[in-house]
């Protein structure tokens, strides 16, 4: 029988056949010999007693564990906790690396000041020629027509920073999934963690990933040379910059480096450039198997 994962526990998995049964199931023996490590998303096939093989997948993700993505649905939150450009490039990069396109939701946005409010506008009228950009508060996403229509049929994971508010928009998309929801510590100043596992849900045809939320983020993969490739906006300026190989670093003739100057480009942005630039160059190398 063939199926998809939707569901992934402790090394056991939930299958949902293609005439929509459901099975828990482990993978065969052979898949840890070889290091094979099954992940929500992966099409399958199976029998009543386990998972017997994995399709090759477009894509995958580490962290979380979920392979078959078409869009990330990438949640950061205006306030509690504050909005950081930095950690929205950096899931950014680490979105475009497994060849996915970014969905950027702001949620909160009914709990900041005009001031706060206006100065997010202001930037995300920026990414947003780069990226889909959505606004959400207590009342939902705001043009949800046009977001249902680039998830719809699609797999998509909802990911970002723990407490952003990503298990809340699962619930306003889907009232019937009830999934818990925490505010934030007030004493540590950071989410509380409420989702434990991936899951996959199956929303009128498009199929959504809950995922755990995590803080941090390593690009193990991207050489420091490679790294201008995911800012769209270098992307678009290859050709002006008077070196071919520019790092948009120290080199003159830099087109970068000038409309950075000339507010062209967010100094947010190549301020978050320069910084994992260096934290890529200087890491030690890591090697590691992952399937």
């Amino acid at each position: 029988m063939k199926g998809k994962i939707i569901k992934s526990v402790a090394g056991v998995y939930t299958v949902i056949s293609e005439d929509d049964q459901s099975y828990t199931l482990k993978p065969k023996g052979i898949f840890r010999y070889h290091g094979i490590n099954p992940k929500v998303g992966d099409n399958v096939d199976f029998n009543d007693a386990s998972i017997t093989m994995i399709e090759e997948r477009k894509n995958s993700f580490v962290r979380p564990q979920i392979a078959n993505v078409d869009n990330a649905i990438l949640v950061s939150s205006l306030k509690r906790p504050d909005l950081s450009y930095e950690l929205l490039d950096r899931f950014l990069i680490n979105i475009e690396e497994a060849n996915v396109q970014p969905i950027i939701v702001i949620t909160k946005c009914d709990l900041a000041s005009l001031v706060e409010l206006n100065d997010m506008k202001e930037k995300m009228a920026y990414y947003s020629q780069y990226y889909p950009v959505f606004l959400s508060s207590i009342n939902g996403i705001q043009e949800i027509d046009k977001f249902n229509s680039l998830i719809k049929g699609k797999i998509n994971v909802v990911s970002g920073q723990t407490g952003v508010g990503k298990s809340f928009l699962l619930n306003y998309l889907s009232p019937s999934l009830k999934l818990l929801t925490q505010d934030i510590s007030e004493a540590l100043g950071r989410g509380k963690t409420t989702t434990r596992e991936t899951s996959l849900f199956d929303i009128n045809g498009t199929f959504i990933a809950d995922t755990p939320g995590f803080s941090s983020l390593e690009y193990d993969s991207i050489k420091p040379t490679d790294l201008k490739e995911y800012y769209p906006e270098f992307v678009a300026l290859l050709n002006e910059c008077r070196y071919h190989q520019c790092l948009h670093i120290n080199e003159p003739g830099c087109i970068i480096k000038e409309k950075v100057m000339k507010g062209e480009i967010l100094k947010s942005r190549y301020a978050s450039y320069l910084k994992i630039y260096d934290e890529i160059k200087n890491k030690k190398p890591f090697y590691k198997k992952e399937i």
